[in-house]
């Protein structure tokens, strides 16, 4: 019972427990609606009361939500919990009035120290339950489904919509605004009697607690006080139970150290339902309705019109007119009080979609769920590690974003270089906000590009890092430190020394490189040497980039490239399939490799230095590889290909190698392992067979001689290796081997005009004739031809 006294404050017998939804728009109208009736003393709710010293910064100006609560374990810090808030929780509604009236608001839900006690290590719970009336029942009863069938409803959400979220803003307004929590804890009450208390096993204790929290704020305030807690809980805080009784269910509660601050959160965090997001699936749908003040669904559908118009869809104001209509429509023959997201989406597909649900993945996006990051004031507590990587983020303008965006980045501008340098810093931190991605425009190593998303749960990353230091320079260099001490195998260190390189920390350099001496001492593993050669040639061509001094690293990449050349041809033979694949793409990786050792040793117009001759030891090593039939095939294949790429074999000696390899005593599949080792992969082979007509012939008179008992057992390898190219190339492949081979001693310039770009070697009277284009396409002075003479 109630009445208003003769200020207008409507006089309440007892506490005023107001059930709720999280983050319903409709629940926090009402509750913003009842507490300026109410105007109660003091307002409790359900929360951490670690966080009550964190609420004035509610009011600060910077705060804008959504954001979350944060806690976790000063000794572990990936045991956290989130809080999360939103515009339109009513939570934040009630800390808000009662900033705004100066009224005492506290938290009084079970301590974080005890819930992070209680939680798994790394755990992904997230507190308070974001349904409470329905996550927090029993598994055999949805009391939410049992109130919304005995209404005439299938759907429990769409009830609880249509007597909560959609209430409008004046039914809120009306005099008794205490009706809907009065009905709402009516239905919970009975649904407890019927159902039991059920629920989550926790709950009995948070509820003891909360308890025990209202009886002293009774004492300090009076009666005159107002809990915004889960409708679910309502009947447990009226409930008579005794000072005892609770202190008892509390006793022997394991505790944690615990530290609290506000974070930004994401509306697309809350729209998760596991893990540390809130579980609404459309926040930026409710967000609009706690935000639009009348009118909500033509609102609603100006801002899908305007979403659609900049993504250059016609959509003109009939349409957002026929679509409120069409919503509306459909509401009323649904008997829905106000047309939902079902029937607004519903009429966007029908009026402004065309039917098609392509446009309507981007409105669910953009809309329905939303990009809003919030934000939280500078004065916000803050680990050490985050202050410095906030400051470095508003320095280099780089601010974090819910939205992921490309970052293409020039390492010859000293800002780009120090962006990068600040990404790596964080990858190595494991704080994943930034993931290299191809880049759009040139590939040269002065280029790198980003895909940039901040998620929330970063900041934990972030509080985990903090043990390595207090800046993310010292927090990176003394983590790589550590793993360079604790690394077992060799690529291990090598993929290290690269990323120290490419995160610019000089001081973690040697710690690295001493294990990376010793670690390449004691492996003789030639697969392991292969392995880590490629990212010590690649940490190379970077630091030249960076303008790092990377002697230490070159001896040791030298004399890795020298074993491997030693150690290789041995270790080439008696490999099954997968063995002898796995090396093929190691061998890919040394020759990259040593291209890299050798360019970066020798600058152009530089004198030969002893690099210059690991090029030479490596041709040697691919002359064996390619010769030695005891060699796995598809190695052979591959050295063959390399050599001719490098200018080492001549068209001649590739193809009697190939016909040695196509030879009838060969076993198919050994052959067709030589053709994949030779022309597969993205080496261009493709195009070989294309412009080298003996080779295609060499294989296709090859494969028409494969007997009919063996061409299933080579087919699977042959198509793996054809099916990689190009469309284009295929059909050339094709049209050439439908046309059959030139006639021995046909091949003239009538012929040449007849099968124009093919021939037995480069025509360089042609050639000479595309140079002077060439130039002219890049812009360059052609060099007199005696100059080069």
């Amino acid at each position: 019972m109630s009445d208003r006294n003769p200020t207008g404050a409507v006089a309440v017998a007892g506490p005023l427990l107001l059930g709720v939804r999280h983050h319903g728009p409709g629940s926090a109208r009402a509750v913003r609606a009842a507490l300026d009736a109410a105007r109660p003393a003091a307002v409790l709710i359900e929360g951490p009361p670690e966080g009550d010293a964190l609420l004035p910064l509610a009011a600060d100006p910077q705060m804008r939500p959504p954001v979350a609560l944060l806690a976790h374990a000063v000794d572990d810090p990936g045991r956290a919990a989130f809080w999360p808030l939103a515009e339109f929780s009513p939570e934040w509604v009630a800390i808000r009035w009662a900033l705004a009236h100066d009224v005492p608001v506290r938290f009084i839900d079970l301590p974080a120290i005890h819930s992070l006690a209680l939680k798994e290590p790394h755990g992904e719970e997230t507190a308070p339950a974001p349904e409470a009336p329905e996550e927090e029942a029993t598994p055999h009863v949805d009391p939410i489904r049992v109130l919304a069938e005995t209404a005439g409803y299938d759907d429990p959400e769409r009830w609880w919509e249509d007597v909560v979220e959609h209430r409008s803003p004046a039914a809120d307004a009306t005099a008794d605004a205490l009706a809907p929590f009065t009905a709402l804890a009516e239905a919970m009450t009975a649904l407890r009697e019927a159902y039991g208390d059920g629920g989550h096993p926790r709950d009995a204790v948070r509820e003891a607690y909360m308890r025990i929290q209202l009886r002293t704020a009774r004492k300090e305030f009076g009666d005159g006080v107002a809990v915004v807690c889960g409708a679910w809980h309502v009947p447990a805080l009226a409930a008579r139970t005794t000072l005892a009784a609770d202190r008892a269910l509390l006793k022997g509660l394991p505790k944690a150290k615990a530290e609290m601050t506000w974070v930004p959160w994401t509306h697309r965090r809350l729209a998760r339902h596991s893990g540390y997001g809130a579980g609404i699936d459309s926040p930026g749908w409710y967000g609009h309705l706690f935000g639009a003040a009348d009118r909500p669904i033509e609102r609603w559908m100006t801002k899908v019109a305007g979403l659609l118009r900049e993504e250059d869809r016609f959509v003109s104001t009939a349409h957002v007119i026929e679509a409120v209509r069409l919503a509306e429509s459909l509401a009323a023959m649904r008997g829905r009080p106000l047309a939902g997201l079902s029937e607004t989406t519903d009429a966007v597909r029908a009026v402004m979609c065309e039917g098609s649900d392509v446009p309507l993945a981007l409105i669910q996006d953009r809309l329905v769920v939303g990009e809003t990051l919030g934000e939280v004031p500078d004065s916000a507590p803050a680990v050490p590690l985050q202050r410095d990587l906030t400051r470095s983020q508003r320095t280099l303008r780089l601010k974090p974003e819910a939205l992921e965006k490309e970052l293409d980045l020039d390492l010859r501008k000293e800002t780009d270089a120090a962006k990068s340098r600040l990404l790596h810093r964080l990858r190595l931190l494991s704080i994943g906000w930034g993931e290299p991605a191809e880049g759009r425009g040139s590939t040269g190593t002065f280029r790198e590009s980003w895909r940039l998303r901040w998620e929330p749960e970063l900041h934990v990353r972030v509080a985990e890092a903090g043990v390595w230091g207090t800046t993310v320079e010292t927090a990176a260099t003394a983590k790589a430190e550590s793993q360079a001490l604790a690394a077992t195998a060799l690529s291990e260190v090598t993929a290290l020394a690269e990323h120290c390189l490419l995160a610019g920390l000089p001081e973690a350099l040697p710690v690295v490189m001493k294990a990376l001496a010793d670690r390449a001492a004691l492996d003789a593993d030639v697969g392991h040497l292969a392995d880590a050669l490629p990212a010590l040639a690649r940490s190379l061509r970077y630091g030249d980039v960076r303008s790092t001094d990377t002697a230490a690293l070159a001896e040791v990449a030298a004399g890795l490239a020298e074993r491997i050349c030693v150690g290789l041809p041995p270790a080439c033979t008696g490999l099954d399939a997968d063995g002898a694949e796995a090396l093929r793409r190691q061998v890919d990786g040394v020759h990259s490799a040593i291209g890299l050792l050798v360019a970066g040793a020798t600058p152009a117009g530089a004198e030969a230095t002893p690099a210059e001759g690991l090029r030479d030891r490596w041709g040697a090593v691919l002359r064996k590889l390619a010769g030695r039939d005891t060699v796995a095939g598809i190695i052979r294949g591959r050295a063959t290909r390399l050599l001719l790429d490098e200018g080492r074999l001549t068209e001649d000696e590739a193809a009697r190698l190939m016909g040695l390899a196509l030879s009838p005593g060969t076993p198919p599949t050994d052959a067709a392992a030589w053709i994949e080792g030779f022309v597969g992969g993205a080496s261009g082979g493709g195009m070989l067979l294309v412009h080298d007509e003996r080779l295609l012939s060499l294989v296709d008179a090859w494969l028409t001689g494969v007997p009919a008992d063996t061409f299933t057992d080579v087919l699977p390898l042959l198509r793996r290796t054809f099916s990689a190219y190009e469309p284009g190339v295929r059909r050339t492949l094709g049209e050439l081997v439908r046309r059959g081979p030139v006639p021995e001693g046909a091949r003239n310039d009538a012929t040449d005009h007849a099968y124009p770009g093919f021939g037995p070697g480069l025509d360089q009277e042609r050639a000479d004739a595309v140079e002077p284009v060439l130039h002219l396409l890049l812009g360059r002075t052609p060099v007199p031809a005696e100059a080069t003479a």
